[in-house]
């Protein structure tokens, strides 16, 4: 029998998510809970959803009988904690977007009612599932390195991807969603854990807003990118980014549903998206190292930049018998015992989303509810919040400027 699901949060994610589940003939999109109504009602009818399926507000699943078997819970970060406790104690298995929750008490009280309810769960860390993440764990498992000594790791965030994401958008203060690092590279923390297959020790980390602030700004900037006499020089450009881009997709879909210039401009004139970069209200940092010491004593150093091209994550992984290095799509590995060099290329590398992570990790998730196996998918709750945990001790680190052992 296919899963039925349910998406709480009818955003870019959850969205995704859905989609797939549905093309892939697995699943079966059957009820959601959106408070937009538009985007509710959009959602609900791209699905063929029973009108009273379509919840303006995850709350109402307390009082009706279980609608489906699974839930996809995509909220924004702070609002995860109230619809996953309560599905977790409806009996819906879960699968739910990253982070947890943006602090350790929201968090564990997820996980918690995880573990009470024995329900099957998963967050949505991706890069777990990519064809490119099963060819490092090939080389590495297959002892191929001899023993992992340090990684070096890099997350191009990308310039424009920073500037509508982490100074404009949803993800741009801390106390509205949660610290950069917690909302964009959890996922980086977690696969480094997950590759080399060790708990943290020892963290420091040091970092900061260099860039999107008002002591930045250029002479004759306006607060507006429409009426910016140096708009058309300028690298975070509004109107570049959003105009000059395919409108069906993101991040052209988040700033309007309307893909008509006049609509687009219209929602740059008024909306979040519009603000010059350096007149917005953010907090998160623009660049950040963070410094790990394994258990055995490996060691990992991790930078996440606003400042680079939005690519694939770069890492180096130096072993005491070889070496390797790759770029998402391919590996080059270096034999220290006959000098040989090998280059890996990774099939569908870079294919979809995240790498093909995010249809991968539906289609184990979806297995998974489908046939109670749990070991389909390549996580549990607990080992996600012990990758949180390292990244809050990671910030304690930059604000206290200490070395937090775990």
């Amino acid at each position: 029998m296919k899963p039925r699901l349910i998406v709480v949060g009818a955003g870019q994610r959850g969205l995704g998510y859905a989609r797939h589940a549905v093309r892939s003939g697995a699943a079966d999109v059957v009820a959601v809970a959106e408070p937009d109504p538009v985007r509710r009602e959009s959602f609900a009818r791209e699905f063929g959803i029973a009108p009273e399926l379509a919840f303006d507000d995850f709350t109402r699943l307390r009082d009706v009988d279980r609608v489906a078997d699974a839930a996809i819970v995509a909220t924004q970060d702070h609002l995860h904690v109230e619809p996953a406790v309560l599905l977790a104690e409806r009996g819906y298995h879960l699968l739910l977007e990253k982070p947890i929750a943006p602090t350790d008490a929201d968090a564990s009280r997820i996980v918690a009612a995880i573990d009470a309810s024995g329900v099957l769960a998963a967050v949505c860390h991706v890069l777990r599932y990519t064809p490119y993440t099963d060819a490092v764990k090939t080389v590495l498992d297959g002892g191929r390195l001899g023993r992992l000594v340090s990684i070096q790791h890099l997350e191009p965030v990308g310039w424009w991807h920073q500037a509508h994401s982490f100074v404009r958008g949803n993800w741009r203060s801390t106390a509205e969603s949660s610290p950069m690092l917690l909302a964009k590279a959890c996922h980086d923390i977690d696969w480094l854990l997950y590759v080399s297959g060790q708990p943290v020790r020892r963290v420091s980390s040091f970092g900061g807003l260099a860039h999107f602030r008002a002591d930045q700004r250029p002479a004759g900037a306006a607060d507006r990118c429409l009426d910016c006499a140096i708009e058309s020089s300028c690298p975070y450009s509004a109107p570049k980014l959003y105009l000059g881009r395919d409108r069906t997709s993101w991040p052209v879909t988040v700033v309007s549903g309307d893909p008509s210039d006049d609509a687009i401009r219209a929602a740059l004139r008024t909306g979040p998206y519009g603000r010059c970069v350096y007149a917005c209200d953010n907090d998160v940092v623009d660049h950040q190292v963070v410094s790990l010491e394994l258990a055995d004593g490996a060691t990992i150093a991790f930078t996440m930049t606003a400042f680079a091209p939005a690519e694939h994550r770069k890492t180096r992984l130096f072993g005491t018998h070889g070496y390797l290095e790759g770029d998402g799509e391919r590996l080059r590995l270096v034999d220290f015992r006959t000098g040989a060099e090998e280059t890996i290329s990774v099939a569908g590398a870079a294919t979809a989303g995240h790498a093909d992570g995010d249809d991968a990790l539906v289609d184990a998730f979806v297995a998974a509810v489908a046939t109670g196996d749990a070991t389909l998918l390549r996580s549990d709750p607990a080992t996600s919040l012990a990758g949180h945990r390292v990244v809050w001790a990671a910030e304690r680190a930059r604000l206290d400027g200490t070395v937090v052992t775990l």
